[in-house]
């Protein structure tokens, strides 16, 4: 089955094997802080995110700026924390931040229920 935007056909990945899926951990995080991020090709913010006691604070960088930095403070998102880091433009991102991409590019963050704990794996 496709997926149609108004102006592009979005193909299913290929199948993966359950134990792929399962190597990747994705976990509830909440933003602390937000910064610009003049430097990046394209727009994007530069994200401190509380994982919780356990995993700790990390930072990455997003390209969610059609979110305020003040929408995002506070707000639960699901990150992915073992992809290992990626340097852009002399930043060092830490984790990926999971959100759906929508027809024009931008991206609308997953939402997660304020009574998830930091840290809790995604299932």
């Amino acid at each position: 089955m496709r997926t149609r935007y108004p102006d592009r056909v979005v193909k299913p990945k290929l199948d993966i094997q359950i134990d792929a899926f399962a190597a990747v951990d994705m976990r509830v995080g909440v933003v602390l802080e937000v910064r610009p991020f003049p430097e990046a090709r394209k727009p994007a913010w530069q994200l401190h995110v509380d994982f919780g006691p356990e995993l700790g604070t990390r930072w990455t960088s997003a390209q969610v700026t059609n979110y305020t930095a003040e929408e995002l403070v506070g707000r639960r998102v699901v990150g992915t924390i073992n992809l290992g880091t990626r340097r852009i433009a002399g930043f060092v991102s830490e984790f990926l931040l999971l959100g759906a991409v929508q027809a024009d590019g931008s991206v609308v963050l997953l939402d997660v229920d304020d009574s998830a704990e930091l840290g809790t794996p995604i299932a």
